[in-house]
């Protein structure tokens, strides 16, 4: 039996498929397309119960990328008690990377050989463990906790973005609707909370909405690694690594100038949690789903983030739960159906 092929322009999934057309040796009808094309199985009409069981797997290794990220503002927070923004910054990244080293020794996965990986490689790294931690607590110095939580809340749209401009095809019609009403969601979710946005800046907005665009673009390139060879836990330590000889010297001249700061063990755990929880597993768990349950589907998950760090500033923090929270987060999910099944 010979797969059936479609040829079209570009190119290349690696997805089997039959017809009964190809058992007889012919290709079906709705397979024809231009001569010069290259081509690309058909998937199945009706998936296997097994594919239906590896297609959940990306899904809740996500949602829970998406609990543990939820909980990076409050780890932050406890940091912040004691520690100054950019000290947690760079140390988020440094102790990283250091945790990293024996990982990649016992690894034996060197840096990936062909340019454009490497160039990849190179913009994960940038992006995700240099200039966002950076650029994100600079921004957020600057403005309200409202504001920088608002446009964060806009990742998963830039990250579909992106993801359709790399394999230039246009959002679906039902993902653009569910990301709108999730995005509604956050809207109420955030506007609910009642926190004021007087110290907010237009500087501070911008540098955070920046850090956000960037993050975002790091995400794809990082899960456009794993097909290349180079796998989601090298990838990310990989990432953290580069990221660490970046940030290394400007931790170093932080603390010689001030000292090493007096922090409680609140403090230090918080930052422990950022660095190996948050930047290490976090990031491992996120490229593989982003690679295993393809980029734009898994990117509308991170509207669950806000949600998440709602409940657990509820439990650990004792913040109040109000209908605005209740309504917002019913919304998300609504919206991440929608585009789930888009």
């Amino acid at each position: 039996m010979r797969p059936c092929t479609l040829r079209i322009a570009s190119a290349a999934v690696d997805i089997k498929a039959t017809s009964l057309d190809a058992d007889r040796g012919e290709h079906a009808p709705w397979c024809r397309a231009a001569p010069n094309a290259l081509p690309i199985p058909i998937k199945p009409l009706v998936p296997s119960s097994s594919s239906a069981r590896t297609a959940f797997v990306p899904v809740a290794i996500a949602v829970a990328v998406m609990v543990v990220w939820g909980a990076t503002p409050i780890a932050t927070r406890l940091a912040l008690d004691d520690l100054p923004p950019l000290v947690v910054a760079c140390l988020r990244t440094v102790v990283a990377g250091l945790v990293a080293i024996p990982l990649l020794a016992g690894m034996r996965q060197g840096l990936p050989t062909s340019t454009r990986s490497r160039k990849l490689l190179g913009i994960s790294a940038a992006v995700g463990f240099v200039i966002f931690p950076v650029v994100y607590t600079v921004g957020q110095q600057r403005t309200s906790a409202l504001h920088g939580v608002m446009i964060l809340a806009a990742l998963p749209i830039f990250t579909g973005l992106y993801a359709a401009l790399v394999a230039r095809r246009a959002p679906r019609p039902g993902w653009l609707a569910g990301c709108t009403v999730a995005l509604v969601g956050e809207v109420v979710l955030i506007g609910g909370r009642g926190a004021s946005a007087s110290d907010a800046t237009l500087g501070g907005d911008l540098l955070v909405l920046a850090a956000a665009l960037c993050v975002s673009a790091g995400y794809v390139a990082g899960a456009m690694l794993p097909p290349r060879g180079l796998s989601s836990l090298a990838t990310t330590l990989w990432g953290v690594l580069l990221g660490t000889f970046v940030l290394a010297p400007l931790l170093v001249a932080l603390l010689a100038r001030d000292g090493v700061p007096e922090a409680g063990a609140t403090a230090w755990g918080a930052v422990l949690f950022l660095a190996v929880v948050t930047s290490i597993l976090g990031y491992l768990g996120w490229y593989w789903a982003l690679d295993r349950g393809g980029i734009t589907r898994i990117a509308t998950l991170q509207f669950l983030q806000p949600v998440s760090g709602f409940v657990l500033a509820a439990l650990v923090l004792g913040d109040d739960v109000t209908i605005p929270i209740a309504v917002g987060s019913a919304l998300i999910v609504a919206g991440i159906v929608i585009a789930q099944r888009a």
